[in-house]
């Protein structure tokens, strides 16, 4: 499969998990992928891994809620590739808490990384796009953010932000060819879900109809149709990957 051939993703939050199993996908379809990531050896030793596929990756270093930042990144990308077609805001973190016992640090270290960070990267990257007229930009929501969940106000907040922006964008650069869409996981195998308690875990798998976690590759899927001309009638749309959890 190489329908992307020739194409360049910049991929936030690729160090592990989701983000580093979209870059895998993307590049497993021909496209050329730079990691990204405030964990600089886990997206150099990913870049190393693609490259060994026979595409071209560059990682690079990057603290997504620094518009400074988000801006080096697109410069880096442009430097090395000429052009920007896909960008996947997937860079989160959480700091949970019950919203009585969250202080001030919680709730902006996680709107700073998750909507805000979203917001520096696509500021930074669609004068590219614009000027080339076409580009794709992918935006990792949450289920969370649609019905809320206790103990997480601030994540649930930030991603319903991403939500709310993604449809934002997409009514201001329809007109330019750029499709922006958002992903919505629910419950989701990876390091960040493996650290909740057995009772939670639980809840969640009650709760979905297919009775298992999603993996990664789930996710993925989803992102490489997105990024792909298999999309290019699709924006401004919110796709639940839940395995049927909201329905």
């Amino acid at each position: 499969m190489d329908n992307l051939k020739g194409k360049t993703a910049v991929i936030t939050g690729a160090a592990r998990g989701i983000g580093l199993a979209i870059a895998r996908k993307l590049a497993s379809a021909g496209c050329n992928v730079v990691l990204s990531d405030i964990l600089q050896q886990g997206v150099d030793d990913a870049a190393s891994d693609i490259k060994k596929n026979g595409v071209e990756a560059l990682a690079v270093r990057t603290d997504v809620s620094s518009l400074a930042d988000a801006e080096k990144l697109v410069t880096a990308t442009l430097e090395k590739f000429g052009r920007i077609d896909i960008l996947v805001n997937n860079a989160g973190i959480t700091r949970d808490n019950l919203i009585m016992k969250m202080d001030e640090k919680e709730w902006d270290a996680v709107i700073a990384v998750n909507l805000k960070g979203t917001f520096n990267c696509i500021k930074a990257a669609i004068r590219p796009m614009m000027k080339q007229r076409s580009g794709k930009i992918i935006n990792l929501a949450s289920i969370v953010g649609l019905i809320g969940n206790a103990g997480q106000a601030n994540y649930s907040a930030s991603k319903a932000g991403i939500i709310g922006l993604t449809k934002s964008t997409a009514k201001e650069l329809g007109s330019r060819n750029i499709q922006v869409n958002a992903i919505a996981p629910g419950f989701i195998a990876t390091e960040m879900t493996e650290n909740l308690p057995q009772n939670a875990k639980d809840a969640f798998l009650n709760n979905i109809p297919l009775k298992r976690a999603g993996q990664v590759d789930d996710v993925a899927n989803i992102v490489l149709f997105l990024a792909s001309e298999l999309s290019d009638y699709v924006t401004g749309q919110v796709i639940n990957v839940d395995g049927g959890m909201v329905m």
